[in-house]
């Protein structure tokens, strides 16, 4: 995406780093990152797609949020003109400080409960916050030509968003979200015991039962996140009868989104952050399997 000698130039010129050590990373299947140390200090820089400027200063402005309140999030390093995100020949290119620590795996009862504390205390910071040129939830288009890759995408789309607006969505708790709660998003310093959230690509409004399904998804389900939902229900962000009555439809919609994503990614050709489009057709196939139709499905 950026050539190493001109993201070189760019954070010399940018942020006065002069003779960085830059070891290429690209763990991300949206952005391009690169390690960058000088000395004992470390950050990442990360370049997403021409167009995705606005978006992404509006991420790193709800991640400023959240590390003002103590949980560390990744934060940008403002250039010398004051800007938090540098142009590299039309690229958005931003300079995020380091969060020390190691990703969590999600397998174990510890994680799961300290991956449900920290998204509970992350909506708890954002309850009220307001950032501008914030998306509002939800952006799946059931007309949209990708979703005609496979047979079967459109209906399970198309069935999930119904699912979703069955709810009646104004019902639900809404908040800033972070949108793709992994476990290896969630960063724990062990000497400190301090638990970090970062990948903040984005700013969107939107049902906080969206974030938790997410990270219940990554864990194998609902039945398999017990001590996370728990871990995330104590900080009251969230009623336990709304995690109830809309969390499996949330779930199913989360899919849909994965579903979606990877139909874009196919019908275009993005390889980003993957070795080959098998990965692509993977990620497509597991969404194909738990909107299959069986109630095991939205475990």
């Amino acid at each position: 995406m950026i050539a190493e000698q001109r993201l070189r130039w760019c954070l010399a010129d940018a942020w006065g780093l002069a003779d960085p050590t830059v070891q290429p990373h690209h763990g991300g299947m949206n952005s391009a990152t690169w390690f960058v140390t000088v000395g004992d200090e470390r950050w990442v820089a990360k370049a997403v797609a021409p167009g995705s400027r606005r978006s992404l200063v509006a991420g790193l402005t709800v991640a400023g949020h959240v590390a003002t309140a103590g949980v560390p999030a990744g934060v940008p390093v403002t250039t010398r003109q004051g800007q938090i995100v540098a142009d590299v020949d039309g690229i958005p290119l931003a300079l995020l400080r380091w969060v020390d620590g190691e990703g969590l795996s999600g397998r174990t009862v510890d994680d799961q409960r300290l991956i449900g504390r920290t998204l509970g205390r992350v909506h708890q910071v954002l309850r009220g916050v307001s950032v501008a040129h914030a998306d509002r939830f939800h952006w799946l288009n059931l007309q949209a030509t990708h979703l005609a890759v496979r047979p079967w995408i459109r209906p399970s789309v198309s069935a999930a968003v119904a699912a979703y607006e069955a709810l009646d969505p104004s019902t639900l708790t809404w908040g800033l979200l972070h949108t793709d709660p992994a476990p290896e998003a969630f960063r724990l310093d062990r000497p400190t015991g301090t638990c970090g959230l970062i990948d903040w690509s984005v700013a969107l409004d939107g049902p906080l039962l969206y974030d938790l399904a997410s990270a219940a998804m990554y864990v194998g389900g609902p039945r398999h996140a017990e001590c996370l939902i728990e871990a995330y229900l104590k900080c009251r962000t969230v009623t336990r009868a709304e995690v109830e009555h809309g969390l499996s439809t949330m779930l199913r919609f989360r899919w849909a989104v994965q579903a979606d994503y990877f139909a874009r990614r196919l019908a275009v050709g993005d390889l980003t952050g993957i070795s080959g489009n098998e990965e692509n057709e993977d990620g497509l196939e597991d969404a194909r399997r738990w909107l299959g139709g069986s109630a095991d499905h939205a475990d």
